[in-house]
C-alpha cells in the first residue's frame, strides 16, 4: 500500500503536526507501508532568514519527503504556523500525485491552505484526515465559508483529543475517531541518576507560559540549586522577554532549537520536564516525549494536559499561577521517591499508550478497510456519497 502523509506546513521549521507527520511516516514505513510525506520545505539562503527570523532545520529532507513549496509566517491559534502559500504548490502537488499514485491520502489539519486544501480538491483516493487544533479560531469561519465544502470528500476522520475533537465537531460536523499523538520509544532510559536539570520545550508564544515558569525558576534555584534549560524557544528572543519581565537569569540555560536526537538526551537527563502553557494544547506532545524518557511532567492543568496526565506520570498546577508552579517543581525535585514513582507511572503510560506501533497498527487496520472498501464513508452530514462522486470522477 502507497500513503501520502499531507502537511500543510514547512518540514524546515519545529512544531507539533509537522514532528508527529514525520514520525508517523516512520512508524508506518517499519509495518511494511510505502509512504511519502507531501510537505513545505524551506532550504537554507538568504531568502529564508529574511522570511523566517527564527531557527529552523538546516538538513536537506529524508528520500521520503516530497517539498511542495517555501513557507510564510502566519498567525494561527495564538500561534505563528510556517505555512505554505507558494503559488506553485498546486502544480506541484498536482504533477506529485499523478505521479506517485497513492493508494490513500492522509492530510493533517484539511482547512488549512495550501497544500492540505489542495489535496482534498485533487484527491481521487480514499481520504484520512487529523484533527489536531483545539479551541476558537477566527479565520476558521472565513476558511469553512470558502473551501468547507471540502470536507465532505474525507473518509475517515481523526482527532487526536476530545478537545480536538469537540473543536472540529463545531465546524465539521461528523463522526470522528479519538487517535493520540504518538511518541517514539528510546531502546533504553534511566529515572534515576539524573541531573539537576529542569526542562521547558516549546516556541516562545505566550500560551506557553514561558513567562509564568521564568517568574517562578528563582524560587525554584534558590532553593534547590536546578537548571532551567529552555529548548525551541529562540534565546534572543527569551532574553528580551526577561529583560522586559525583569526576571532573573540565574540558573537558565537558553539551548534555542535542537535536533531530535540532543532533545531526546535532555530529556534523558532531566529529572522534569515543565510545561506550563495557558491554553489551546489539543493534547501535548512533549508531554509523551518526556514520557518516553522515564521523565516526569508538571503541566498546566488544562484540557489537553489533563487527557495526558489523567494516568499518573506528574502534577497538574492551575495555568499561570508562578507561586504553585514553583511549589510542585520544588517537591518533585527534593522528594525522590516521589519523582522515581512518577517517572516509572510516565514511562509505563508511555509504553501502553502512546507509542508509535501501536498507533500506526491502528492507522494501518483503518487504511486497509478504507483501501478495501469496507468503509464507504466517513458518515457525517450531508454528503454520504462524497467518496463514490469522487471515485467516478477519477
Amino acid at each position: 500500500m502507497k500513503v501520502g502523509i499531507v502537511v500543510p506546513y514547512s518540514f524546515s521549521f519545529w512544531g507539533g503536526v509537522v514532528e508527529h507527520a514525520q514520525e508517523q511516516a516512520l512508524a508506518l514505513m517499519e509495518l511494511g507501508l510505502d509512504v511519502r510525506l507531501l510537505i513545505g520545505h524551506d532550504p537554507p539562503g538568504h531568502l529564508t532568514r529574511l522570511l523566517h527570523p527564527t531557527a529552523g532545520r538546516l538538513e536537506t529532507p529524508p528520500g521520503y519527503v516530497i517539498a511542495l513549496g517555501r513557507s510564510v509566517i502566519t498567525p494561527a491559534n495564538h500561534s505563528l504556523a510556517n505555512i505554505v502559500l507558494s503559488p506553485s504548490t498546486v502544480p506541484r502537488l498536482r504533477r506529485a500525485l499523478a505521479r506517485e499514485r497513492f493508494d490513500l491520502l492522509h492530510i493533517h489539519e484539511p482547512l488549512t491552505p495550501t497544500i492540505s486544501t489542495a489535496a482534498l480538491a485533487l484527491a481521487t483516493v480514499p481520504v484520512v484526515a487529523t484533527f489536531h487544533a483545539a479551541g476558537p479560531s477566527r479565520w476558521r469561519r472565513t476558511a469553512k465559508a470558502l473551501w468547507g465544502f471540502l470536507l465532505d470528500r474525507i473518509d475517515a476522520r481523526i482527532a487526536v483529543s476530545e478537545a480536538a475533537a469537540e473543536t472540529a465537531r463545531s465546524y465539521a460536523p461528523g463522526r470522528y475517531q479519538l487517535l493520540p499523538n504518538g511518541v517514539r520509544l528510546p531502546r533504553q532510559v534511566e529515572p534515576r541518576y539524573r541531573r539537576e536539570h529542569v526542562v521547558f520545550v516549546g516556541r516562545h508564544e505566550p500560551r506557553k507560559g514561558l513567562a509564568v515558569l521564568l517568574d517562578a525558576w528563582p524560587i525554584v534555584h534558590r532553593q534547590t540549586g536546578a537548571r532551567l534549560r529552555v529548548i525551541g524557544a529562540d534565546p534572543l528572543a527569551v532574553r528580551y522577554l526577561m529583560s522586559r519581565g525583569r526576571f532573573a537569569d540565574g540558573g537558565v540555560d537558553l539551548l534555542g532549537v535542537l535536533p531530535a536526537k540532543e532533545l531526546d538526551e535532555e530529556l534523558a537527563e532531566a529529572k522534569l520536564l515543565v510545561a506550563p502553557s495557558l491554553g489551546r494544547e489539543s493534547f501535548g506532545m512533549v508531554l509523551t516525549r518526556a514520557f518516553a524518557a522515564a521523565t516526569p511532567v508538571v503541566a498546566s492543568d488544562i484540557e489537553g494536559y489533563r487527557q495526558v496526565l489523567g494516568s499518573g506520570g506528574g502534577r497538574l498546577v492551575p495555568p499561570g499561577n508562578a507561586q504553585l508552579l514553583a511549589r510542585a517543581i520544588i517537591e518533585l525535585l527534593t522528594d525522590e521517591a516521589s519523582r522515581l514513582a512518577c517517572a516509572t507511572a510516565a514511562l509505563q503510560v508511555a509504553e501502553q499508550e502512546y507509542a508509535w506501533p501501536r498507533i500506526a497498527g491502528t492507522l494501518l487496520s483503518l487504511y486497509r478497510c478504507l483501501v478495501d472498501g469496507e468503509i464507504r464513508s466517513h458518515e457525517a452530514e450531508p454528503s454520504e456519497t462524497a467518496a463514490d462522486d469522487r471515485r467516478v470522477r477519477a
